[in-house]
């Protein structure tokens, strides 16, 4: 093997180990780049071993960061983030929770399909998995375990409802793989409609067994009866949110608007539901423009690290290496895909969405696309796989959201055994799409003409 291949297994080799050392990733993914840069130099001058890469090559990385501030893509992502947080306050999921357990507390299993289509709901609003999970928590699972649910079930569907938000449009992953890859935002959020609609069908379908056959584990619940006003209380909750899906997704699914300023109308849609329910005041704005601020810094230091990690990487030939290594694979194109994936879902378990995101997909992402596959079918792919990567240990995001808030008596241990049903159902839903591509590939093309 050529030493600059050795150098690029290498380096990200150390970033998988470094990840462990719980420090700040942004600086792992540029201490790297600026650490192998100098040993490849190092062993270029002083050893006279051929490597083809200087500090003329790392100084690329100036105009890929300029190139990544100026996008207007990107615009998207603090003002879908401001969105999501603001409505989290505004009191929408305390009303739809009130209004779905009336409706369909009365039916086994019911409160946990109430929460999970109060989740629905949620990612098609926020996006924001931490605040879907722990709001979802503080609602439904003291309901549920009073009721009599079975805590692992109760606590692994708060954890698996409230991760929809990654997948479902306005997706902050979707905006992001989007600019990784040179994709249309609008054919990605297309994409992702039946996929994140059909993993909520699979969910209900569960809770629905799981209450017929475990009626014990998974109680109705004492109600009111159900009448026209439950129904008109239930409609008037859902206004609030469909008008907010209509006016950011509509507009950019009609052509009437960019991502970008679809976002806008949506921080501006939130702002004025929030200003409405009267929910602005005890220095609401001032903490939610600071968790904003905070979570887009994060995510761009981790964007800007994996810019010059990315670089480098390249400049070593690590985009050949993996592209030699997985062409070699005994298997066909198929087989390839399905191995790109496995190791996807094998890497969630240490890794984080944005790391796979910006590092592992713009590898693996050309390879597919030369074996003849549609880009937009394996990058929602790839979304749905990466959706796993919050409940699986030892690094689920949304386990550690959940036990942060979780009630006395709910340890790890419970979590864990209620999110293992739903990865499974997660990884059914990833072979239906894998083998009805239409799924992912018909909106887009109905919309677009793509």
């Amino acid at each position: 093997m050529p030493a600059n291949e050795i150098l690029a297994l290498a380096m990200f080799l150390s970033f998988i180990a470094l990840v462990f050392t719980g420090f700040p990733v942004a600086w792992i993914l540029g201490g790297l780049s600026v650490l192998f840069t100098a040993l490849a130099i190092v062993l270029e001058v002083d050893f006279a071993i051929p490597i083809g890469m200087g500090w003329d090559y790392t100084s690329l990385t100036v105009d890929r960061v300029w190139n990544v501030m100026e996008n207007w893509v990107m615009v998207a992502l603090p003002m879908f983030i401001f969105m999501g947080l603001l409505l989290d306050r505004s009191g929408i999921a305390r009303e739809l929770m009130i209004s779905f357990s009336r409706l369909f507390g009365g039916i086994r299993g019911g409160l946990a399909i109430t929460v999970t289509l109060i989740g629905l709901l949620l990612a098609a609003t926020t996006g924001i998995i931490g605040a879907s999970v722990v709001l979802l928590a503080l609602l439904g699972l003291p309901v549920m375990l009073n009721q009599g649910y079975d805590k692992a079930l109760a606590s692994g569907t708060v954890c698996a409802v409230g991760t929809l938000g990654i997948l479902i449009p306005p997706s902050i992953m979707l905006v992001l793989m989007a600019d990784r890859m040179s994709m249309s935002v609008g054919d990605l959020f297309l994409g992702a409609v039946f996929p994140g609609m059909l993993l909520g069908g699979l969910y209900i379908g569960y809770l629905l067994a799981y209450g017929f056959l475990r009626p014990e584990r998974a109680p109705a619940a004492a109600h009111d009866p159900v009448d026209w006003s439950a129904i008109v209380d239930l409609f008037r909750a859902i206004l609030p949110p469909a008008f907010l899906i209509l006016a950011v997704l509509g507009s950019i699914f009609l052509g009437l608007a960019t991502p970008t300023e679809a976002a806008g109308v949506g921080a501006a849609g939130a702002w004025l539901l929030a200003a409405l329910k009267k929910q602005l005041g005890g220095g609401v704005m001032k903490d939610v423009l600071e968790e904003t601020t905070r979570t887009t810094a994060f995510i761009f230091a981790v964007l800007l690290g994996a810019t010059a990690f990315s670089l480098v990487l390249r400049g070593l030939g690590g985009d050949e290496l993996i592209e030699g290594a997985l062409l070699s694979l005994p298997f066909g194109a198929t087989g390839i895909v399905i191995c790109i994936l496995i190791a996807t879902f094998i890497l969630g378990f240490f890794l984080d969405w944005i790391e796979l995101t910006l590092i592992i997909l713009p590898l693996v992402s050309p390879v597919v696309t030369g074996l003849g596959f549609d880009p937009v079918w394996f990058t929602v792919l790839f979304a749905v796989c990466l959706q796993t990567s919050f409940l699986t240990p030892p690094v689920g995001f949304a386990i550690f959201y959940l036990k942060g808030v979780a009630p006395e008596g709910i340890d790890v241990r419970t979590i864990y055994r209620g999110v293992v049903p739903f990865i499974l159902l997660q990884l059914l839903g990833l072979v239906i799409l894998f083998n009805w591509e239409a799924l992912v590939t018909w909106l887009p093309a109905q919309a677009y003409g793509s």
